[in-house]
């Protein structure tokens, strides 16, 4: 059982900019692709990135070209960027881990963009 912990999230005003990680128990490396979700209140999940074995990466476009996802596999780490945060950023962000048909998630951590 892989456990994924997630840090970072804090309270920033628009335009400032957070970097979440996500810790994970055991390697990353054999995970097929890691993702970031987001949930903020009254509304649905949102997925917002991916990043795959190859070190492909995808964004969804309301964080496109303000968000860049990485992984670093030496650390059993994966990573968020954010920058340019607005205020409709705010979120509890959540990663999760897929190897095959299982998937881990964290417990999230929360990321408040207000002035």
């Amino acid at each position: 059982q892989v456990q994924l912990v997630e840090s970072g999230g804090g309270l920033v005003q628009p335009g400032g900019s957070l970097r979440l990680s996500c810790v994970a128990s055991g390697s990353i490396s054999s995970f097929d692709a890691m993702r970031w979700y987001r949930q903020a209140p009254g509304k649905q999940r949102e997925w917002v990135a991916t990043i795959t074995t190859g070190d492909t990466t995808n964004y969804a476009d309301s964080v496109k070209g303000r968000f860049t996802i990485s992984r670093d596999n030496a650390k059993n780490t994966l990573n968020l960027q954010m920058d340019s945060l607005k205020p409709e950023d705010t979120a509890v962000y959540r990663c999760k881990g897929v190897r095959g048909v299982f998937t881990y998630w964290g417990q999230g951590t929360q990321v408040t963009v207000s002035s």
